[in-house]
C-alpha cells in the first residue's frame, strides 16, 4: 500500500532530507525512488531529486515503493550469555532460537525457522545486550561495510588494576593482529566497570584489548550501535526495527 507524509515544517526542504527526516527511507534510497518514478507530491510523479517540497504539501510513495523498502527485515535481540550470534556449531544454541512469539516485544511477524537473518556485528557467546539481524543488506552495509563509521557502545566491568597507564593504552597504542587499532573511547565508570566505544569490530577485541594490559574481563554488554540503542529492552526478548531506526542508520 501507498505511504504518505504531510511537510509541517516552515521551510521548503529537499525531498531526499525530507524522507530521511520523516522515517521513509534513507537518502540514498531516496533518490533511488525519485529516479524510478516511485514518488510524487500532490500527485504529481516527481523525477527530480533536487526538488524540494513545500510546506503544506504531501509526498506519497507508490506501492512498488514502499514494497521495496519493506523487503528486507530487521531485527534487534537483547542476547542472554550462552547464545552464539551465527550459525553454530552442533551444541551451541544461536539466537535466533529466541525469535519467538512469548519473547516479542511490540508488533510484527514472527520469523519463519528457515528465515536467514545473519548478525549485523556478532557478540560472543559469553557477552550479552544489543545483537542486530537483519536480512537487509542496505542495513547491513551501514553498519559492518567497509565505509560505515558508526560506533559501538559498550559496558564492562574488569578485574585487576586500572590505572591512568592502561586507560592510555586501550584508548590508543595496542596492536591486534598484527594491526594498529583505530583509536577507542575508553572511560572509567566505577571502580571495575569501564566504557568502551569502538569503530571497529575485530574479532573478541575487548577482551583481547583488556588482556593486553592485564584486565580480565568479568563482564560485557553492548549497549549501543550508532543510533540504535538497547534501552529497557529485556534480557532474552526481541523486537522488530522501526522505519526511523532503520532510516537512522542507514541515512
Amino acid at each position: 500500500m501507498s505511504l504518505s507524509r504531510t511537510h509541517d515544517g516552515p521551510e521548503p526542504v529537499r525531498l531526499n532530507k525530507f524522507m530521511g527526516q520523516a522515517g521513509l527511507s534513507s537518502r540514498r534510497e531516496a533518490d533511488a525512488l525519485i529516479a524510478e518514478g516511485l514518488v510524487s507530491i500532490d500527485g504529481e510523479v516527481v523525477t527530480d531529486a533536487g526538488r524540494k517540497i513545500a510546506p503544506g504539501q504531501t509526498l506519497t510513495l507508490s506501492d512498488r515503493a514502499t514494497e521495496a523498502l519493506a523487503a528486507g527485515v530487521s531485527i534487534m535481540i537483547h542476547k542472554p550469555l550462552g547464545f552464539v550470534s551465527g550459525q553454530p556449531e552442533p551444541d551451541k544454541i544461536p539466537a535466533v532460537r529466541l525469535l519467538t512469539l512469548e519473547n516479542r516485544v511490540g508488533e510484527g511477524e514472527v520469523p519463519t525457522t528457515d528465515a536467514s537473518l545473519p548478525p549485523i556485528g556478532r557478540l560472543d557467546e559469553d557477552s550479552r545486550g544489543l545483537l542486530l539481524l537483519s536480512s537487509d543488506g542496505v542495513v547491513a552495509k551501514a553498519v559492518i561495510g567497509p565505509e560505515s563509521d558508526l560506533d559501538k557502545e559498550y559496558l564492562v566491568r574488569v578485574a585487576g588494576d586500572i590505572t591512568e597507564n592502561k586507560l592510555k593504552l586501550l584508548r590508543y597504542g595496542l596492536r591486534l593482529d598484527g594491526r594498529q587499532l583505530k583509536p577507542a573511547r575508553v572511560s572509567r565508570m566505577e571502580s571495575f566497570r569501564l566504557k568502551f566505544i569502538l569503530r571497529e569490530g575485530r574479532n573478541r577485541q575487548i577482551r583481547r584489548m583488556c588482556e593486553m594490559v592485564e584486565l580480565d574481563v568479568i563482564d560485557l554488554i553492548r549497549v549501543r550501535i550508532g543510533p540504535l540503542k538497547l534501552d529497557n529492552l529485556p534480557e532474552g526478548r526481541w523486537r522488530m526495527l522501526t522505519a526511523q531506526e532503520r532510516a537512522a542508520l542507514v541515512g
